[in-house]
């Protein structure tokens, strides 16, 4: 019984451990660095995003507010190799929705890693840690000429 019991405390003890170790870096990172990576632009033309209050054209028809919560293994890679994998997956979701839509643009877009909000027409916010990287966006989906 005793046996047993130890190694419980063992296993509880290792798990407490490296939870404590986990970190998560908020980083405000460039947007200009993702969508003008050639590898990625390719990915994401059809749609134009618009970030925080940045001036864009009159929509003529909207299409309502979405939300994207993208997370990418960190393992192995730097803090900006995986924050901009994963902004480019969490824009690649805003752009398919859009498509899927008939739209040709998300505005106002921002960031809300955690719920913390985060607005900017030139960075994003992404949660980097050991194991994950993040990236949460919110943006409205609308039809420009």
């Amino acid at each position: 019984m005793t046996r047993h019991f130890s190694t419980i405390i063992a296993a509880l003890l290792l798990l407490l451990s490296a939870d404590a170790s986990a970190r998560t870096t908020i980083l405000h990172l460039d947007v200009a660095d993702v969508l003008n990576n050639p590898e990625y632009a390719s990915r994401l033309q059809g749609v134009s995003f618009y970030f925080g209050n940045q001036p864009h054209p009159a929509p003529v028809n909207t299409y309502g507010e979405y939300r994207t919560n993208k997370k990418t293994n960190a393992f192995n890679k730097t803090d900006l190799e995986a924050c901009q994998w994963v902004m480019l997956s969490a824009l690649l979701t805003l752009r398919s929705r859009a498509l899927d839509l008939g739209a040709n643009a998300v505005v106002n877009i921002r960031s809300n890693f955690k719920g913390e909000l985060f607005v900017s027409k030139t960075q994003y916010s992404c949660g980097a840690g050991g194991i994950l990287a993040g990236v949460a966006l919110i943006g409205d989906v609308v039809k420009i000429n």
